[in-house]
């Protein structure tokens, strides 16, 4: 019976998402080893070390679905290894004696780790298709909204206009950043390790880096210079691209959170059908899907906690440090998918964008949005800095005696002959007043010509996952 809210029947549904937990399942877990063993075993066949016999049982046997999971859970208890019952089963499984080349020079950590990469390019080509999708999405928003005033908050306060478009164009221009991370560190963590026991090859001898080249590029991984046995940082790389995606999505669940507050409700997450706010207030609305993204987004960051932990490794190898990745990495990646699918279906569904809210929010606070650009106004009669102190005088005048700023601004005494009534009309007009905030929303999503932004793809196409026998 599960334990864990990722398995769980009741709240499995929402912390996980079908296809990450699939990568980080115990069978494709296991079937990534046998992979390796399996591929490993055909190159030395390839170059005369082994049997070709020997490798093609090998491959017969090296299926998943021929071994029972659960006992190989308990003689890892009973052992106290990880690998050895995986290892004795499938040399069991071959006929005759061509069990006896399984596992040929390698060491428990070469498979593990080397699979361990295999799910992770699993793992990578889901979250991009689902960052991409992501994307797409908010760029339509962005697109049709650029021009879309509202309110800009700084300190949670009503500070200046801008454009809804213009919000949805700096997400958009933060997940352009990580997608071009995607590419960037591809290379670097797709890699693969068959260095041996203490990482010299020496049971390969004069050979080892042909078996390590040749079996790492069938397996569609790049090579390493030395081994990294000990040396974290690819990993640690991987789980770190995870948090910030994280992180940036979890921000902006968070923003539409707060946008959604009845006092301000200018952004409603969509409403699925069937789905119910409240067991007891009918009336509610709540923004249950970005509650759940705000909170897996901390547990994926929460996660990194312990993978750094882990990137204290010990001589050339240390159980103690490694069996902690073993917990936390699949974990960080469950989250992460979840919340990436989560993020997708909502945005699916579709956010209710009130533009009336956000022009009445414009009015708020009676004109004094527009303080800024009144002080500019003066400041070629006045100065800046005393046109400054002036207009903060009458901001709090304004709010002191419950009047507008447009009020405030028409009595007062200094102010005579600066502004005629039509003129000051136009300076206190919002909407015309959110500078290049369309300008930068075509820069964002490539309309705005030579301007455009290149977006990551977030893969590498010269090293495909190939697997197959």
């Amino acid at each position: 019976m599960p334990s864990h809210i990722t398995e769980s029947r009741i709240y499995g549904g929402a912390y996980s998402a079908p296809e990450f937990a699939a990568i980080f399942s115990d069978s494709n877990q296991v079937q990534r080893w046998l992979d390796v063993e399996r591929t490993l075993a055909a190159t030395q066949a390839q170059l005369g070390i082994i049997p070709h016999e020997a490798a093609q049982e090998i491959a017969r046997v090296a299926r998943v679905e021929l071994f029972d999971l659960d006992r190989l859970g308990q003689e890892s208890v009973a052992t106290g290894h990880i690998l050895v019952p995986t290892i004795r089963a499938l040399a069991k499984s071959c006929s005759g004696e061509w069990g006896e080349y399984v596992h040929y020079g390698v060491t428990t950590q070469d498979i593990l780790d080397t699979g361990l990469i295999l799910q992770i390019k699993e793992a990578w080509v889901q979250v991009l298709s689902r960052l991409h999708s992501i994307r797409n999405q908010l760029l339509t928003l962005a697109l049709r909204h650029k021009h879309t005033p509202m309110v800009a908050r700084t300190h949670g306060q009503q500070a200046l206009p801008t454009t809804f478009g213009y919000k949805v164009a700096v997400w958009i221009d933060e997940i352009d950043r990580h997608l071009a991370r995607f590419d960037e560190a591809y290379a670097r963590v797709m890699v693969g390790n068959l260095t041996g026991a203490v990482g010299t090859m020496a049971a390969f001898g004069a050979r080892g880096f042909e078996i390590q080249k040749q079996t790492l590029a069938r397996l569609g991984l790049n090579v390493p210079l030395t081994s990294w046995h000990s040396a974290r940082d690819r990993v640690l790389e991987a789980a770190w691209l995870m948090v910030q995606t994280s992180l940036t999505l979890g921000r902006i669940a968070n923003e539409i959170y707060h946008l959604q507050r009845t006092e301000i409700d200018e952004v409603r997450e969509g409403v699925r059908p069937g789905q119910v706010g409240s067991s007891t207030m009918p009336h509610k609305q709540n923004p249950s899907t970005v509650d759940l993204i705000s909170a897996l987004s901390r547990l994926v960051r929460a996660q990194m906690v312990a993978l750094t932990d882990a990137a204290f490794q010990l001589h050339e190898r240390d159980g103690t440090a490694w069996r902690i990745e073993w917990a936390a990495l699949p974990e960080l990646f469950i989250y992460t998918g979840a919340l990436l699918c989560r993020m997708d279906e909502m945005l699916m569904v579709g956010l209710e964008i009130r533009e009336d809210r956000m022009r009445s929010n414009l009015d708020l606070l009676g004109g004094l949005i527009l303080s800024e650009r009144i002080m500019l106004a003066l400041a070629s009669q006045f100065g800046k800095q005393t046109a400054h102190d002036l207009v903060h005088e009458l901001s709090l005048e304004a709010q002191r005696s419950n009047i507008s700023f447009r009020a405030a601004l028409l009595k007062d005494p200094r102010l005579r002959g600066c502004f005629t009534q039509q003129a000051l009309d136009e300076l206190l007009n919002p909407v015309t007043y959110v500078g290049l905030a369309a300008d930068m929303v075509d820069l964002v999503t490539g309309n705005a010509g030579n301007h455009a932004p290149s977006v990551g793809t977030g893969k590498t196409p010269d090293i495909p996952l190939n697997l197959s026998p």
